[in-house]
């Protein structure tokens, strides 16, 4: 299992540590069974943290970013038994989430993972 200390990437999300409160705009995302889907796939292997230890929210203002907050210790880990991202353990505090961009003719989109 990978640590970090302010930045760290997996698939297509980039994150880094930061310190803020929620803004009042944010909207909470609402865990799906037993996990917080934090980055959805396009094959159905999401990118996920356990539902009881942390809070992801969407910032309506830029649809590129989200905000994750962790009360304790979690990893995030990919649902795909092969060909999988290692595990990478969040400690307690607020993480801002980027989805990575790629240009294609069309312009720029989100990276699929």
């Amino acid at each position: 299992m990978k640590h970090f200390k302010n930045t760290c990437a997996q698939g297509d999300i980039y994150f880094m540590r930061v310190d803020m409160e929620v803004p009042k705009n944010a909207v909470e995302v609402q865990p799906e069974g037993n996990h917080l889907i934090v980055t959805h796939s396009e094959t159905g292997h999401h990118h996920v943290m356990e539902r009881t230890k942390a809070k992801l929210y969407t910032l309506p203002d830029n649809i590129m970013k989200c905000l994750l907050v962790v009360d304790d210790p979690v990893a995030l880990e990919h649902l795909r038994e092969h060909d999988t991202h290692e595990p990478i353990m969040f400690d307690k505090g607020t993480y801002i989430g980027y989805r990575q961009r790629e240009y294609t003719a069309e312009g720029f989109r989100k990276v699929t993972d």
